[in-house]
Order: C-alpha cells, then sequence, then structure tokens
C-alpha cells in the first residue's frame, strides 16, 4: 500500500511540475533552475524541442550517477528523470484549454513558482527524485562536502543568470521570484521548515539501524539510554541528523527494519560544523 502512495506523490508531483512548467514558465522564459532551465535555452538557440533536450540529458545524468554514485542511489532517480520529459509532452496540450496572456508577469512568477515547488516537494516525498540537477547535487555534496542547499543555489543560480544573459535582465528577475516559491513550497510548506530533520529513534535494533544511518547516509549518530517514565522501562535511542529530503526514505527504511520502532522528528534550524560526518572510505 505504501508504495502504491509513494507512486501516485510522484505521478502528481510531475504532473503538477510539468504543468507549471508549460502555462506559467516556459511561455514567458523563465528559467528557473533544473534540468528544464537550459532546454529553454538551447531551445531559443537551436529551436531543439524542450522535452527531447530534457530526456537526452536526464540520460545522461543518470549515466554519471550510476557512474560516480552507485546503483542504490540512481535506482530512485531512473523513473522520474525518464517520466519528466514524457509528462511535459502530454501536458503541452493544456496551453490551449488554459490562457495565461491576461495575467501579469509577477502573477505568472508566484503562480508558477507555487506550483512546481508543490509538484516537486510532493516528488521528494515519494522518495523518488525528477532527476536532472538532483543528480549533479548529490555529486557535489558526496564529492566535494558541500552541503546540498548550497549547491542547489550555486547550479540554479547559475542556470537563472544564464538565462539573464539570453532573455534579459527583466526577466531573469521574474525567474528568480518563481525560484523563491518553487524553493519554499518544495522544502518548507511540503517536507517541513528546516532543511535538516534531528531523528530520535526508540529501537530494539540498534545495530541494523546505525549501518544504514552511517553507510547509507553517510550520517554520524550519538546512543543513549531512556528510561519510561511511566514504566521505567529502559530504551535505546539513537539521536541522529539527515537532509530534510532523506526524511521519507528514512522513515521507510527504518520501520521496514523494526516495525515497533518510535520516533520522534524536530527540524534542526542550525547546524554548527555540518561538515563532520562519515566519510566515504
Amino acid at each position: 500500500m505504501k508504495k502504491i502512495e509513494n507512486y501516485l506523490y510522484l505521478i502528481l508531483g510531475l504532473f503538477l511540475a510539468t504543468i507549471s512548467f508549460n502555462l506559467f514558465l516556459a511561455p514567458y522564459n523563465l528559467v528557473s533552475g533544473g534540468v528544464s532551465g537550459p532546454s529553454l535555452i538551447i531551445h531559443k538557440l537551436i529551436h531543439m524541442n524542450e522535452s527531447v533536450f530534457i530526456l537526452i540529458t536526464n540520460s545522461l545524468l543518470l549515466l554519471l550517477s550510476f557512474l560516480l554514485l552507485g546503483k542504490e542511489m540512481t535506482r530512485k532517480t531512473i523513473l522520474g528523470s525518464l517520466l519528466f520529459p514524457v509528462f511535459i509532452t502530454l501536458t503541452k496540450i493544456l496551453n490551449s484549454f488554459i490562457p495565461t496572456n491576461d495575467l501579469d508577469l509577477i502573477i505568472i512568477a508566484v503562480l508558477g513558482g507555487i506550483i512546481s515547488g508543490t509538484g516537486y516537494g510532493l516528488i521528494f516525498k515519494s522518495g523518488f527524485t525528477s532527476g536532472g540537477t538532483d543528480i549533479l547535487n548529490q555529486i557535489i555534496e558526496n564529492y566535494f562536502h558541500i552541503p546540498i542547499s548550497t549547491s542547489i543555489l550555486f547550479v540554479d543560480g547559475i542556470i537563472t543568470v544564464l538565462g539573464g544573459l539570453i532573455f534579459g535582465i527583466p526577466t531573469m528577475v521574474y525567474a528568480l521570484i518563481a525560484l523563491v516559491f518553487i524553493s519554499l513550497f518544495s522544502n518548507k510548506k511540503i517536507i517541513g521548515i528546516g532543511e535538516s530533520k534531528a531523528l530520535y529513534i526508540y529501537t530494539t535494533k540498534k545495530e541494523e539501524i546505525k549501518k544504514y544511518l552511517h553507510q547509507e547516509l553517510k550520517v554520524d549518530s550519538t546512543d543513549f539510554l531512556s528510561t519510561g517514565g511511566y514504566t521505567n522501562q529502559v530504551s535505546q535511542v539513537i539521536m541522529t541528523v539527515i537532509k530534510t529530503k532523506d526524511y521519507y526514505k528514512t522513515k521507510e527504511i527504518i520501520t521496514s527494519i523494526d516495525k515497533n520502532a518510535f520516533l520522534v522528528v524536530t527540524d534542526a534550524y542550525e547546524l554548527v560544523n555540518e561538515n563532520l560526518q562519515i566519510q566515504k572510505q
């Protein structure tokens, strides 16, 4: 049942993200990061179809992900990477039925950002990704130990600036407004306020869960004992901090290891010495 729910989140997320692209971003050349941003630039320069460019780029990035990040990290990216350009083609027909000509450009940017951000948030919630620059951000984080929030800002910033060079500075400003709303609604409204989550895991299968945290997520953990105030029973607790984007996947894996595990989750608003974590051997 959970798998079906995740696939529904992915499909709905892709549907919303590509509707936003076709109705609000592409017609007004709002290059707001992601691999869909360069597709607008390439379409302007050599008239290549946007979905074809996205499919080719995503395929190349999938290969790069397999070589640099491994099979397991690539597995959750394949479906979204291949479906995203398909959904762009399928939702393009909506342009004929939903006119946006009468809307001010500021409204276009805000609506595009909200709908797109909600879509990407649902994709993250499904445990999948839409591929594209998500792969680049993971590679930067893994090999250069730069926080993923910083790499997203860097990669999407470069793409948006390139859009400004091609389509003009005023258009770039509106694209940045859309990008702010995409970030706001994907990272905060759908999967929480903070960029990181602090997890307190009460479990009887401590070693198995720690193995996943250390080897798969490459995060450290702290162990301590807890005494129940009512039962006086002593429990083993693992405390760790993970990226918000990894929360739903991590929750599923923990409950699959120990179906009786009890989790307390809070936003981690500030991390000091964030890069002090287990490094890849």
